[in-house]
């Protein structure tokens, strides 16, 4: 499914263009946690965001929001880095190294910092921010261009994971699939999110699905290591496909939401 930095990205921006308020911020974030708590990295950062630093006592992501718009925050992109790019997290550093652990990260160029979440407690996430000293190499994926992608991916890897006969017979296979895609169709949305983002995001989903089923669809011994790894090879790439749709449709929601919040004014 998708994940909180998206979340995150999408409604600050919304807020941040007067098309949600601050409420609505953090109800949606209670899709991923009960609570969610935001701490600076460094004192440097917790300074310039008058934030708390790593020794003091975290915030509510309310104080968060306030602090972004107060530092004059435009909007922000959603990084999904992956080992060998982490491009658009400013080079080695804190920022990278923390993002690549958790899989995820959201950047905000306009206020030079990144934010990482991570699950800290039962029900507990903190979201740490970052120095992001440059946001330089981070790409921009045009939707439609992701959302092609993403369908020549799956059918590359359906037709190489048939020829190589390791999806098993599972009876449930398709009601797996399904509810796994089905968690992403609950995640709250701002009302004004384009119909294209939603929608590459429910297919990214549901591909992901597929992926998440494949992965542990263990064949047995009398796969092959050589089979095994043919199959790793074949999923590859449709996991960076749906990687780039899922950033390309947050950055198309974010572009479109910018110019409604525009138009409104």
């Amino acid at each position: 499914m998708s994940c909180a930095s998206a979340t995150l990205v999408v409604w600050t921006s919304g807020w941040l263009h007067g098309l949600a308020a601050s409420d609505d911020v953090l109800d949606a974030l209670h899709t991923w946690a009960e609570q969610h708590e935001v701490v600076a990295d460094d004192d440097g950062t917790a300074t310039a965001l008058d934030l708390p630093g790593p020794d003091e006592a975290p915030v509510g992501p309310a104080l968060l929001l306030a602090s972004l718009r107060r530092a004059g925050a435009t909007s922000a992109r959603l990084v999904l880095p992956v080992p060998g790019d982490v491009r658009g997290l400013g080079g080695k550093g804190p920022l990278s190294t923390c993002a690549l652990r958790s899989g995820e990260a959201l950047v905000i160029p306009s206020v030079h910092v990144g934010l990482v979440p991570k699950i800290v407690a039962d029900g507990v996430m903190r979201w740490t921010v970052f120095d992001l000293p440059s946001s330089n190499g981070l790409e921009h994926i045009p939707i439609g261009e992701a959302e092609q992608g993403l369908g020549a991916a799956l059918r590359e890897a359906t037709a190489a994971l048939a020829s190589l006969d390791v999806a098993k017979h599972r009876p449930n296979v398709r009601k797996e699939i399904a509810e796994l895609a089905a968690a992403h169709s609950s995640l709250p949305w701002p009302d004004a999110m384009p119909p294209r983002a939603l929608r590459v995001l429910q297919r990214a989903a549901e591909v992901d699905a597929i992926l998440s089923v494949a992965r542990s669809d263990s064949p047995g011994g009398a796969m092959s290591a050589s089979a095994m790894s043919a199959r790793t090879d074949a999923l590859r790439p449709v996991s960076e496909a749906v990687r780039r749709a899922r950033c390309a449709a947050v950055d198309e929601a974010v572009r479109v939401l910018a110019d409604t919040g525009a138009g409104r004014h």
